[in-house]
């Protein structure tokens, strides 16, 4: 059966799902049923959605519930507790300020002429780049109870004519642990040659390897203090260096004079209880020692070339023998040496009967100056002194300027030794007339 509107009105109405009603309390009239039926086959109408929560702002804080407290934890007893660690300390920051810059300045009323810095490099050639010496040549060490700073510059002189350094600085260490040898070598090439900065340099380096190859004994000998040993070796050594630059020359096809350097070094033990400081060499230049303050001049003292040293020797400066006398009683024997008797009588010179020739003998070419001597100085060092050995063009202002001398003891006077950068401005300081080339070599003793 089909009715308008629902066509499932009856399976709705006699569903099993669906819900029984009650019975009526009083007889149901034909609308109630109707109202029952309709209410039964008719679909309820969904609620209406939820309006969402109201804001915060528009709340009334009376209609607000009263807050939930949630239970507060109570923490377990804790035995033995251990302090807290201490903060760390809280560090000072440091601000390091930068030392000023060491600069070549000068001593005396006025400026050298030169400029202060280098200006021309000197020349060169493509087949002897090996013979190029650079400007400055800096160094230094610390052994035992001494610090040492060693330095050779170029002269002003030579800066401005771009001619190459003619001094020359070696520094060496031979052995390990207390045996230990430091060498120093300082040369210095005479002018006026084109090939003197390489004598300097052949100079430096044939005396290291001579030492180097003895250096062992020379070690025993400085620290147990054997100083004729010493003197007697090291002359030898310096002998046969100098015999290497005479064959060098020949080699060269050059004089001796042009191919030769004046030669000064040190040997310092590496020992700390060794004090001992050994000086040797050949050529002019300077030793000097920083004690209290006050500098002291201690290179070794030469004899005059025209002082007598030694015993006399029978033929060499002694009064001319007169010639033999053809007539007795022609000259006045007393005006004459009579050589003397010997102990056993003999004369020390006899008489042949040959005739002298008249007056002095005739020297046509002038004598060759003498060969250069050689220098030797043990020194024992004491703490706070100062050694120092210059080459010539350092040596000459040290004594011949004495604001430069002053100024170099208020400098190293110091408790601790200047460093590398220190030390080179302290011995380019610039003095008016002195030009050449500076090479310094300057021990602190602790």
């Amino acid at each position: 059966m089909t009715q308008q509107g629902d066509t499932n009105w009856w399976d709705k109405l006699y569903d099993e799902d669906a819900q029984d009603t009650a019975p009526a309390p009083t007889p149901d009239s034909l609308d109630e049923r109707y109202d029952s039926a309709a209410a039964t086959t008719t679909e309820l109408p969904a609620p209406p959605p939820e309006a969402p929560p109201a804001a915060e702002a528009d709340r009334d804080p009376r209609l607000a519930p009263d807050p939930v407290l949630a239970p507060v934890p109570v923490p377990d007893p804790v035995l033995d507790p251990e302090p807290p660690p201490a903060p760390p300390p809280v560090e000072t920051p440091t601000v390091q300020v930068p030392a000023p810059r060491p600069r070549t300045g000068h001593v005396g009323t006025r400026p050298p002429t030169y400029d202060p810095e280098p200006t021309h490099l000197p020349a060169a050639r493509p087949g002897e780049l090996d013979a190029l010496v650079a400007d400055t040549v800096l160094d230094g060490a610390r052994y035992g109870g001494y610090t040492l700073r060693a330095v050779s510059v170029r002269g002003d002189s030579a800066r401005f004519r771009g001619e190459p350094r003619r001094d020359a600085l070696l520094t060496a260490r031979f052995g390990h642990d207390e045996a230990a040898l430091v060498l120093v070598a300082v040369a210095a090439g005479r002018r006026g040659s084109e090939h003197t900065h390489l004598a300097a340099a052949d100079a430096c380096r044939w005396i290291a390897e001579s030492v180097g190859r003895s250096h062992a004994r020379l070690s025993e000998d400085i620290r147990a203090g054997r100083r004729g040993d010493l003197k007697s070796g090291l002359h030898r050594l310096t002998d046969r260096t100098y015999g290497k630059l005479r064959s060098r020359a020949a080699e060269r096809d050059l004089d001796p004079e042009e191919y030769t350097a004046g030669l000064r070094c040190l040997l310092l033990s590496a020992d700390p209880e060794c004090r001992t400081r050994i000086f040797f060499g050949i050529g002019t230049g300077g030793l000097f020692r920083l004690r209290d303050g006050t500098w002291q001049d201690i290179e070794p003292l030469l004899p005059e070339p025209t002082a007598t040293v030694g015993a006399p020797v029978v033929g060499f400066g002694s009064r001319p023998v007169p010639p033999a006398r053809t007539v007795l009683g022609e000259d006045d024997p007393a005006d004459y040496d009579v050589p003397e008797a010997g102990e056993d009588g003999d004369r020390l010179t006899m008489r042949l009967g040959v005739a002298d020739a008249p007056g002095r003998p005739f020297v046509e070419d002038p004598l060759p100056p003498p060969a250069e001597p050689f220098r030797f100085r043990a020194s024992v060092a004491r703490p706070g002194d100062t050694l120092l050995l210059a080459s010539h063009g350092l040596a000459e202002p040290m004594r011949g300027e004495p604001a430069l001398a002053h100024e170099l003891a208020a400098r190293w006077s110091g408790a601790e030794p200047p460093g590398l950068a220190a030390f080179l401005a302290d011995t380019q300081l610039r003095v008016t007339g002195y030009a050449d080339d500076r090479t310094g070599v300057a021990v602190w003793e602790a």
